[in-house]
Order: structure tokens, then C-alpha cells, then sequence
């Protein structure tokens, strides 16, 4: 016990409350720095803003800054010996990962009390997470020539197969390098840093020339994954700004990745999920008018014009998405305190309730339950929205929110009546966040064949992360296969078939 504590009980139980006081006014600190971190992200995604970027970096320094503050504070209240509100546990390591058994015997193993000799008795045993640095080797392909002893034939394995002709990575390294930069945000002049100090001396030039090779090589894979996603009943959709560099004058211009969700799993449907990225120079509608001229069923998606000729028709679908409708009310009530947002947040998250209880439930239950609990709070929000309308200025930050669900009620509504739709488009947000962070790690594509070759690695990392399966992994396992692999079969090599194991029960996303 620390000496400079003081002796009576009062005293502690004081010392003890103020502490925990202290605590609970960081605690507080650290939850305002979380909701003002959230909510400048949701204002970058779809922009370009430099001063939004640097307010969140500034903001999520704070915010680990007062994390340790709080940790250490912990750690100084548990040291002075004060009881802590509830035990904390030490969390149990993963039962995957692979053991090794290190057993410390004391250094006498005589009785130091008589001399006599020492039995067994029990043991304790505990455990640490421990990292074993990812390290080089050198694979030799040796292969034994052997000539008959009465001809004169020569009898040779065959060359293993390399996913790049002639080249010097192997499958893992390549899976690495992939992984590395579309998935753990690391451009390749940082691998190529990296690497040299292990002693491999790999230029930015040669990744480079590496990720080329690997997406002309699984791009029969890509367009599997592509055809997957849009036999799709129904398809999540949206797009992402992404900086890529023009030719000739040193400056950027703003391309697009465009994503396509397909993934049933929360109304019951066990087919497995998929995403599929594309590329384009610019925004244009005719970009995804393009991608989506032979799909037929629903697209969730926002407000974009340019999807509008493909509702034409009635073969695409139009259905809307409530988070669009939420964040809006969301960013006025936090900006003004407005009773009228906050209102509108509370009516919608009703709707909300009702999805958290029939996820993962069939269609048709889905159905029911939408339109005898959901059905009757669309019909009263929309009433109430009308009637504020009325009474708001019509060029206000508000009354535009209200406009913006209200000619786009149609869509809004339509996933009520149908179980297999969903209340928003946040599959496909999710899909794209990977792509916001790796934006900002890279700053900008090196040319548009530079953004074709992202779209079509993030349709291959992303799917496998959709039905858990590592991406290097699954990587690793294709490209040390696809060069020999028939094109006819590539379904084959598709991450729920190739059959790299995934746990059970995996959880479906909100």
C-alpha cells in the first residue's frame, strides 16, 4: 500500500469517489471526442476536403490522448489499492492460434526446507499473446533429373507453377503485397521500405509491376465475381471519389469507384455474399447505366441522377435508403438542437426497432412484420413532415431535408412491402470505407489503369472479408493455382468454394 495514502477509512472511500469522479469526466471527454469524430467522417465520405481530413486526424489524436489518460488513470487507482466497481477478467486468446509450451522449473529442484527430493504436485498455467515478425525465405525448386539405365529416356518433374512467368515472388509474397495495400492501407513505396530493412531489396517499380501482373491474372476471377453479384435479385449500390493522376501535367483529376453489393443474408437467404468495384474516369451517369444494363430486380441506392434512365422501364427498381434521410436530420440537430430534426430522428429510428427484430428472419416474415408495425409510422411521419413543411421557411437547411424524403417517398417506402429489401443502403457504405481510408494513405491512382486494377483487387478482398475468409489466405491459395486453372472452371476458385475454413455462425452485419 502507497504510504503517502491516509490511514482511516473516510479518507479512502473519499479518495476512492473523487478518482472514480475524475474518471467519469473523462469517460465523458472521451465519448464527445468519439460522437465529434463520427460525425465529420460521415461529412468526408463522398468529399474531398482537405480541412475535414485534419480536423478528424487532430480530433482522433485527442481522442487516444485521453484514452491513455484514462487507462492511466486506472492503472494509478487499482496501484493505490482502491477495489474496482467489477472485476475485469483477462480475456481469453483465440483458440486457433497455435501454442507453444514454455515450462519454467525452479532452479533447485531439491526441498529447500530439508534437502529431500521434489514430486509434482500441480501447476499453474497462464497465457500471452506473443508476435512472431513475418520473415523472408527462399524457396528452391529443385528437380532431380533421372535417366534410364537401359535407354537412353529422361524422366523430370514438371516446373511448378508460378503466378507470374519467370518471376521471383511466390504466392504468399504476392497475397502480401495485395493485402498490404488494399486492405492495410500501405502504399508501395512503404512496403519497399519496409522490406528493405529485412535486408530484400524491393523498388516501388517492381510491386508495381507485380500488381500488375496479379490483376491481369485474376481478372477471369473478377468478372466471375461480377456476374455473381448481379444475378442478384437485388443489389446494393454507390460510389466513391478517387484522385488519380493525369497524365502529362503533374496535376490530379477525380475518377470514380463505383460498388455493387449483393448480400441476402439479413432476410434469411444463405447464398454466399459478393462485391464487385468498377472504375471510371468521371461520374457520369452512363458509367453506371453501363455496369447495370442486364441486371433486373432492385437497386438500393441513393439519390444520384445518373441511375434514373435505368428505372425507366420498370426492370430496375427504385428503393431509397433511410439512413440518407437520418444523416441529414442527424448532422441539423447536432449543428442547431432543432426539436423539428430531432423529432424526424426519433419517428425514423422507429423504423430502425423494427428492423433490429426481424433480421436474419425469411421474407415473408420480414413482410408481415414491416407492414403492420412499420407501415403505420411511415404513413404518420409522412403526415407530420407535410405539416412542418407548411410551417418552415422553404429555403432552410430543414425544409430541405423534408423535401428530400418526400419526393423520394416512393423508394423510401418500397422495402415495407418487400421482405428481401432492406431499410437503407449501408451494405454498400460499408464496402466502400476501405476505400476512404486507403485514400487518404495514397493520396492519389497513378492513372486510370491504376484505378481499374483497385476496383478489381477490392472486389476480390472484399468478397472473401464478406464471408470471412482472411484475404491473404485466399489469395494466397488462388494465385498459387489460377495460372494452370481452366477458365471454364474459375466458379471454382471463388471464395466460398475454394475452401479455406471460416467460422461457423458468422454474424450478419447491421
Amino acid at each position: 500500500m502507497n504510504s503517502a495514502l491516509p490511514n482511516d477509512i473516510p479518507a479512502l472511500q473519499a479518495l476512492a469517489l473523487s478518482q472514480q469522479a475524475e474518471n467519469q469526466l473523462l469517460q465523458g471527454e472521451i465519448e464527445n471526442l468519439k460522437r465529434l469524430v463520427d460525425k465529420l467522417k460521415r461529412m468526408l465520405f463522398g468529399r474531398s476536403s482537405e480541412k475535414v481530413r485534419e480536423q478528424i486526424n487532430q480530433l482522433e489524436l485527442a481522442l487516444h490522448e485521453k484514452v491513455l489518460e484514462a487507462a492511466l488513470a486506472e492503472a494509478q487507482l487499482t496501484a493505490k489499492g482502491e477495489k474496482q466497481p467489477a472485476e475485469r477478467r483477462p480475456r481469453a486468446l483465440p483458440a486457433h492460434l497455435p501454442r507453444e509450451v514454455v515450462e519454467h522449473l525452479p532452479e533447485d529442484t531439491r526441498c529447500p526446507a530439508c534437502g529431500g527430493g521434489l514430486k509434482p504436485l500441480g501447476e499453474d498455467v497462464s497465457e500471452q499473446l506473443e508476435y512472431i515478425p513475418a520473415s523472408f525465405r527462399v524457396i528452391r525448386h529443385v528437380r532431380p533429373k533421372l535417366a534410364c539405365a537401359k535407354c537412353d529416356a529422361i524422366v523430370q518433374a514438371h516446373a511448378p507453377s508460378r503466378p507470374i512467368p519467370n518471376g521471383l515472388a511466390g504466392p504468399g509474397l504476392l497475397a502480401h503485397v495485395l493485402v498490404s495495400k488494399y486492405c492495410d492501407h500501405l502504399p508501395l513505396h512503404r512496403q519497399s521500405q519496409i522490406y528493405a530493412r529485412q535486408g530484400v531489396e524491393l523498388e516501388r517499380s517492381t510491386l508495381a509491376e507485380w500488381v500488375g501482373h496479379v490483376h491481369h491474372l485474376l481478372r477471369p476471377l473478377t468478372e466471375a465475381i461480377r456476374r455473381h453479384v448481379l444475378a442478384g435479385r437485388k443489389i446494393s449500390g454507390d460510389d466513391t471519389p478517387v484522385p488519380v493522376l493525369a497524365p502529362g501535367n503533374g496535376q490530379t483529376k477525380t475518377g470514380r469507384l463505383w460498388v455493387y453489393v449483393r448480400d441476402d443474408r439479413a432476410s434469411g437467404d444463405e447464398t454466399p455474399p459478393a462485391v464487385y468495384f468498377a472504375y471510371s474516369p468521371n461520374r457520369r451517369g452512363e458509367h453506371p447505366q453501363a455496369h447495370l444494363k442486364d441486371f433486373e430486380g432492385v437497386l438500393q441506392a441513393d439519390a444520384f441522377a445518373g441511375f434514373g434512365p435505368l428505372y425507366e422501364g420498370n426492370k430496375v427498381l427504385e428503393a431509397g435508403c433511410w439512413a440518407h434521410v437520418r444523416r441529414k436530420f442527424y448532422d441539423l440537430h447536432q449543428a442547431q438542437a432543432s426539436p423539428l430534426a430531432g423529432e424526424a430522428i426519433r419517428r425514423i429510428g422507429m423504423l430502425y426497432e423494427v428492423e433490429r427484430d426481424i433480421r436474419g428472419k425469411p421474407p415473408n416474415v420480414r413482410q408481415t412484420e414491416r407492414q403492420a408495425r412499420a407501415g403505420p409510422v411511415i404513413k404518420a411521419l409522412r403526415t407530420w413532415m407535410e405539416d412542418a413543411l407548411r410551417g418552415l421557411p422553404q429555403k432552410s437547411k430543414l425544409a430541405e431535408a423534408m423535401r428530400y424524403a418526400l419526393t423520394r417517398w416512393a423508394a423510401l417506402v418500397r422495402y415495407v412491402g418487400d421482405g428481401q429489401i432492406e431499410i437503407d443502403n449501408n451494405a454498400a457504405e460499408r464496402a466502400l470505407r476501405t476505400v476512404a481510408i486507403g485514400r487518404k494513405n495514397y493520396l492519389f491512382a497513378g492513372s486510370d489503369a491504376g484505378g481499374d486494377r483497385a476496383a478489381s483487387i477490392y472486389s476480390l478482398l472484399g468478397t472473401a472479408k464478406l464471408n470471412s475468409i482472411d484475404p491473404e489466405a485466399y489469395l494466397h491459395r488462388v494465385l498459387g493455382c489460377i495460372a494452370e486453372h481452366p477458365v471454364n472452371r474459375i466458379s471454382e476458385l471463388l471464395p466460398w468454394n475454394i475452401g479455406i475454413g471460416q467460422p461457423a455462425d458468422a454474424p450478419i452485419p447491421a
